[in-house]
């Protein structure tokens, strides 16, 4: 319970820092700080729990202002890069979450392309992907060591309960 806690506040903290501060710099491109987020929780608990977390992420920055034309849109890539995320990050997280920080642009992308979206098309994919993935390769690790760093899981110490059964 307190894991699922964990990691929908660290989900909201991104996507709050996100809409805030990041989307407001006056710079082109900045990272995605929510799919970073979703990618390092992926990295860490697992296939299931990272297509499920990054649904629900995706879902909500879909709602979040400013609100594109389809709803689900993000939340279908942000599902799919959190399972193979933690595919993935089951053996090395490190390069699961680079790998995934590099190609989930590609697939937002892609998918906006499947669905018409007027602004998506090749000439916006050679020109700004690069630059996006450059951005996410560049926060990964941080993200990653941050995630990790608070998300690390206690140890219980054995309990010694007396039995009449020898062991």
């Amino acid at each position: 319970m307190a894991r699922n806690l964990l990691a929908a506040f660290l989900v909201f903290v991104a996507l709050v820092v996100q809409v805030t501060v990041l989307n407001r710099l006056p710079v082109m491109v900045v990272p995605d700080l929510v799919l970073l987020v979703v990618i390092a929780l992926a990295a860490i608990r697992g296939p299931l729990d990272g297509a499920v977390i990054g649904f629900c992420a995706g879902l909500a920055a879909d709602i979040l202002p400013p609100a594109g034309e389809v709803l689900g849109q993000y939340a279908l890539v942000m599902c799919l890069t959190g399972f193979v995320a933690g595919k993935l990050g089951e053996h090395v997280p490190l390069i699961a979450t680079v790998v995934c920080a590099v190609l989930a642009p590609a697939f937002t992308v892609g998918v906006g392309a499947l669905i018409a979206d007027d602004g998506v098309g090749w000439t916006y994919m050679r020109t700004v992907w690069p630059w996006v993935a450059l951005c996410n390769l560049i926060a990964a690790p941080v993200v990653l060591w941050a995630v990790r760093r608070l998300h690390r899981e206690r140890r219980r110490q054995p309990v010694l309960v007396p039995s009449w059964r020898r062991i």
